[in-house]
């Protein structure tokens, strides 16, 4: 059967479509473990809790992504308060 040209450009639309998807999911998979494994090291190093609550502080200024933070950050700054300690 002969597919007309628009058919042809639906389908290859469809498939481009798809791709970005896949290409979308693995990104979010990506900064899924990459955050997971900084989070990690920055719980049990001051210093990475210090660099990476000020990198949060820093670059999360919508207040919904404050709010979802908070918790985080405080842990953060209760392990970076060792490392100021530490230093004194």
């Amino acid at each position: 059967m002969v597919r007309t040209i628009e058919q042809q450009v639906a389908e290859a639309q469809a498939k481009l479509a798809r791709l970005k998807t896949r290409a979308k999911a693995q990104d979010t998979r990506r900064k899924i473990i990459v955050g997971a494994i900084v989070t990690g090291e920055a719980l049990k190093d001051p210093k990475i809790a210090k660099w990476l609550a000020s990198t949060l502080r820093k670059n999360a200024t919508r207040e919904v992504d404050q709010k979802e933070l908070a918790g985080l950050l405080a842990d953060l700054d209760a392990k970076a308060k060792i490392a100021g300690a530490g230093e004194a």
